[in-house]
């Protein structure tokens, strides 16, 4: 979906935003509107979402594994 802004005043934000940011009019808008709503609470943060998806991962593997030993590893270059 486009946006099309026709306030002057945003437009020379933006240029300004990303001038400084050395980034494009678009993504200076993207992250000016994500700062925003992480500010306000309404998206989740991304240490937030980092350990949700650390938490998914751990409950579907097991906390250990088998012994990782000097057998184990001589195992892996057994030629059968």
């Amino acid at each position: 979906m486009a946006l099309y802004v026709k306030d002057p005043e945003v437009g020379r934000l933006a240029d300004r935003l990303a001038s400084a940011r050395n980034i494009s009019k678009t993504e200076a808008v993207r992250q000016a509107l994500e700062h925003e709503l992480e500010r306000a609470g309404a998206a989740p943060r991304l240490i937030d979402a980092v350990e949700d998806l650390l938490r998914e991962l751990d409950a579907g593997h097991p906390a250990k594994g088998p012994p990782i030993d000097k057998a184990f590893i001589d195992s892996l270059y057994e030629d059968d």
